[in-house]
């Protein structure tokens, strides 16, 4: 499979496609054949030099994409090959085929392209979960947030 590698830390020019065999689904994982990649902060941070993957994280560049479930790892019963969805990946998504946990899959929503579904994870997975989970958000309630100069604000 294609993949973008970073040749060096630096600028886009340091970017290049190279071929790897492509990752196998373990159990608990489905792999996306990736069609669209978002561009994150931390995608670029990472190209730079400044940004290491976490330990057992790919190092190919790629936090969120979209596309089509290619193959599902045993004990993955909530997707299927040809469901088109969008991942939050460990890295990895940089590539023709990424490996994602299936908890970190969702639907592409109805009338979204993948162009636009691969810029949703990252900012679906991080909003909830500051709002829901670790702020506990409820129905009825209202939050004001303050600031708006980042990629989520």
């Amino acid at each position: 499979m294609r993949y973008v590698a970073v040749t060096a830390p630096g600028g886009p020019e340091t970017l290049a496609i190279r071929e790897m065999a492509p990752p196998v689904a373990r159990r608990g994982e489905v792999l996306v054949a990736v069609e669209a990649a978002g561009v994150s902060r931390a995608d670029v941070m990472q190209r730079q030099g400044n940004y290491p993957p976490p330990p057992g994280a790919s190092p190919i560049l790629g936090l969120e994409v979209a596309g089509t479930i290619a193959a599902c790892g045993d004990g993955v019963t909530s997707w299927r090959p040809g469901d088109k969805v969008c991942a939050l990946t460990n890295g990895g998504g940089y590539a023709e085929v990424v490996a994602v946990p299936h908890g970190q899959v969702l639907p592409i929503p109805k009338g979204w392209t993948c162009v636009e579904a691969a810029t949703l994870p990252e900012n679906a997975f991080t909003v909830y979960d500051n709002l829901f989970e670790r702020g506990r958000l409820r129905a009825g309630e209202s939050v004001l947030v303050h600031g708006g100069s980042s990629g989520i604000g």
